[in-house]
């Protein structure tokens, strides 16, 4: 299949999708936040609990892909922080740098593309991982940006508010027990769990508003570096060192590949650790993931 073929057929889907909500925020100045509380607290959280009730899977190798993310995770956050020292940023910067190389797109844009590219088996694969970054992103991610300065009692109650910590527990449990959801629940989990791809990648346009600065180029072309090609490198010997079946390392490897996360932005904007060199790499790696994602895909097809 052909480089074309696989950008035609993969990508410029969800591109054209991402794109028209770029354009509904621009045309009528829409604001993103309402629809980001609802995909946060409704549509995601369904479908995380969807694909993890009704995976074809053991218990074993779900926690296998979890702590193949937090190995993962655990690297590039390495990389980042010599990447610092190297550079000899400052702690504001140091937070930044390491939150964009480290959490990724996995769910606005990452289950979307591992969904269209290989379907239901490799998207279950895909939301563990999603899953996984989710809960690491709510809580390591919030003290990574604060520097060290939330105390831990604050660190739970945010955890506590994340609704992926309540909906993976109970899908795993389920799963476990071979239950299934009654029809009365059932539709309206699978209501919004069907909404939510369509929805991230409309947030994700309407995130992408276009701001940032040119400042610290060469730190941007570090991170567009590691995020979109160290990463899933790192994510490839580590499938092979965890044994995954195919489905699972496809999703793996492509979901490490994704550019920067958009709630890498929030979290600045949040914490206030340079939210404009944060939101320029998400732009940056967001505009230049096609570059890597293409030929990717056509490898792993």
């Amino acid at each position: 299949m052909s480089l074309a073929r696989v950008f035609l057929d993969n990508l410029l889907p969800v591109m054209l999708l991402a794109a028209l909500g770029l354009l509904l925020r621009w045309r009528l100045r829409l604001d993103p936040k309402p629809l980001s509380q609802v995909v946060f607290y409704a549509f995601s959280p369904a479908l995380v609990f969807q694909l993890l009730l009704q995976n074809p899977f053991s218990l074993s190798d779900m926690l296998r892909m979890a702590l193949f993310v937090l190995v993962l995770l655990a690297v590039m956050g390495t990389l980042g922080w010599i990447v610092a020292r190297l550079t000899r940023l400052t702690r504001t910067m140091t937070s930044a740098l390491i939150l964009c190389i480290v959490f990724m797109n996995a769910g606005n844009l990452g289950l979307p593309v591992t969904q269209l590219a290989f379907g239901t088996v490799t998207l279950a694969w895909a939301s563990v991982f999603f899953s996984t970054t989710s809960l690491l992103s709510n809580s390591a991610g919030a003290w990574i940006a604060s520097v060290g300065r939330a105390s831990p009692g604050k660190a739970l109650v945010g955890l506590a508010k994340v609704p992926a910590v309540y909906a993976i527990p109970l899908a795993l449990i389920l799963h476990s027990a071979g239950a299934t959801l009654p029809r009365l629940l059932q539709v309206p989990v699978s209501l919004l769990a069907g909404a939510a791809v369509p929805s991230m990648l409309l947030l994700l346009g309407m995130q992408l508003s276009g701001k940032g600065r040119r400042d610290h180029v060469g730190l941007l072309g570090i991170v567009a570096g590691l995020r979109l090609v160290v990463s899933p490198l790192i994510a490839w010997g580590l499938t092979a060192a965890f044994g995954f079946p195919p489905a699972a390392a496809q999703a793996g490897i492509l979901e490490a590949a994704m550019p920067s996360a958009v709630l890498n932005s929030i979290l600045a904007t949040q914490y206030d650790i340079e939210p404009e060199f944060v939101s320029s790499a998400i732009l940056v790696t967001t505009l230049l993931s096609p570059l890597t994602l293409t030929p990717l895909l056509q490898v792993l097809h």
